[in-house]
């Protein structure tokens, strides 16, 4: 029991000393217009994108499509999740791709479309840094059809950069991140926005067997008297200007 337990020490002081390296995160929200351009984007990432992100030794690639019920996005954005072990990646990830005769061949439709035929309208692209209470992607623990789940997606947005900082601190510090994990959110991430259009925020994204279970979650939450302590501390009062949701489910080809 003595060697036990100076393991489970030993353990801890190794962590400390040598924390876990946060992850990069790449968002990509491609706006489609059609019928037509889901059923090609998908194709695209089904067997072509994803197969070659395999290859390059990045195993979870996300993606995601709005519920019926979420009227912000629905029929209009598919998202794309790749974690990503530093920023060089950005720059290499596609060079390596090109230079994949089974990626280009199995994405030909999508890489050498027409002007006039393409597979999707726009896309915008949101680079993320892990947090450091949470510096690595998680897999959640689901055991439901993938059609049924909801995956929450969510931005809080700041006044300043100094204010966000504080709603960052808040998540990480002040234990927010602890809460989400004791009450079975599932995230799969969180992260501070390093390159998007609606900075300073940031995002994570929390997964749930269906609605009912989301809506259980998180009045859980709004019911803590950890989380009552916490919106009350002074010290993170009025720290966001803007909070959005997105509702999602995971693509049955997604690996996370």
């Amino acid at each position: 029991m003595f060697f036990k337990s100076l393991l489970f020490v030993l353990i801890g002081f190794t962590t400390f000393l040598n924390p876990p390296k946060r992850a990069f995160y790449q968002i990509k929200m491609y706006h489609i217009s059609s019928k037509d351009q889901e059923t090609r984007l998908d194709a695209y990432l089904k067997d072509a994108y994803i197969p070659g992100m395999h290859r390059l030794g990045i195993k979870t690639i996300g993606v995601f499509k709005p519920v019926a019920a979420d009227t912000i996005s629905f029929g209009k954005l598919v998202y794309v999740l790749t974690p990503l072990k530093d920023l060089h990646q950005l720059l290499d990830i596609p060079k390596k791709l090109n230079e994949d005769a089974a990626y280009l061949s199995a994405g030909k439709d999508y890489i050498d479309a027409e002007y006039k035929n393409p597979p999707y309208t726009r896309f915008e692209t949101i680079v993320l840094e892990a947090f450091a209470d949470a510096p690595q992607l998680a897999l959640p623990k689901l055991n439901g059809p993938k059609s049924e789940r909801i995956y929450e997606l969510r931005s809080y947005e700041g006044h300043t950069e100094k204010i966000y900082q504080n709603k960052v601190k808040m998540f990480n510090e002040g234990g927010e991140v602890k809460l989400f994990s004791s009450l079975g959110f599932n995230a799969v991430f969180y992260g501070a926005v390093i390159v998007g259009s609606h900075m300073p925020n940031l995002m994570y994204m929390t997964t749930f067997e269906n609605k009912a279970a989301r809506d259980a979650h998180w009045k859980a939450f709004g019911d803590s008297e950890v989380w009552k302590k916490m919106k009350s501390d002074p010290q993170y009062q009025n720290n966001v200007s803007k909070n959005t949701s997105f509702f999602l489910y995971p693509a049955e080809y997604s690996d996370i």
